[in-house]
């Protein structure tokens, strides 16, 4: 296991130590904090990391993530199942939203998720960035819903942010009830379709281990593949 670095706001804005120790260094992805400012936060995200989460001993530690390696979908490359588009041709049965619904995405990964990283101070945080504003720091907090228009349940849903051009996922869910079967994918389908229509230049998947992304059409990019995309994506 990589060891893990204290991190601080000043060395996030120091450049030298961004692009020469951390982005240079392979040997090491995962960093730490007890900082929940959202500032801080929003900066983090800036400069590439992705932020989890992390409680030990009662205290609840920030660790951002420079991952080794990057899911990246390009929305020409979007691939849509045969089950997905059967459920899109029966767009009556669900409604797709975006930003109406972050408490409800929340307690839905709350439930969904045995081990949950969205807790306590970082949840109070996520709330907190859903209506923040900050200068030169283009940050938006985004949830997406999946509604069935039956039952007017939410059945699937994430949250994300979007910096300059991009998006970022972070955490999700769907239910596991049988009815439901393939709305999980008709979800993250929706909001790819969503982001293509807004001009988003790629979606950021975080890990790429998870198969649904490869099956979705995202690549998998290096470090330092992905930091010369999105260094000039997000503003």
């Amino acid at each position: 296991m990589s060891q893990i670095y204290y991190i601080t706001q000043s060395d996030i804005e120091d450049q030298n130590i961004l692009f020469n120790f951390v982005y240079e260094n392979m040997d090491v992805n995962y960093y730490y904090s007890d900082n929940f400012d959202l500032d801080f936060y929003i900066k983090l995200a800036r400069a590439g990391f992705i932020s989890v989460s992390h409680t030990e001993d009662d205290t609840q530690f920030l660790l951002p993530e420079m991952q080794f390696e990057y899911a990246v979908l390009d929305f020409e490359n979007l691939h849509i199942s045969k089950k997905v588009q059967k459920l899109l041709k029966n767009a009556h049965l669900f409604t797709f939203s975006i930003n109406e619904n972050l408490e409800g995405v929340l307690e839905g990964i709350r439930k969904y998720h045995k081990e949950n990283w969205v807790e306590k101070e970082y949840l109070e945080m996520l709330k907190m960035l859903k209506n923040y504003k900050t200068e030169n720091l283009n940050f938006q907090l985004i949830s997406c819903e999946l509604k069935c228009t039956e039952t007017d349940r939410l059945i699937a849903g994430e949250i994300g942010y979007k910096i300059g051009s991009t998006y970022t996922s972070l955490s999700g869910f769907t239910t596991n009830e049988k009815r439901y079967n393939n709305y999980g994918k008709l979800q993250i389908t929706l909001l790819a379709q969503y982001l293509e229509s807004n001009n988003y230049s790629f979606w950021n998947m975080g890990h790429p281990y998870m198969q649904y992304k490869k099956d979705l059409g995202a690549k998998i990019l290096t470090r330092k593949q992905f930091l010369q995309r999105w260094l000039v994506s997000i503003d």
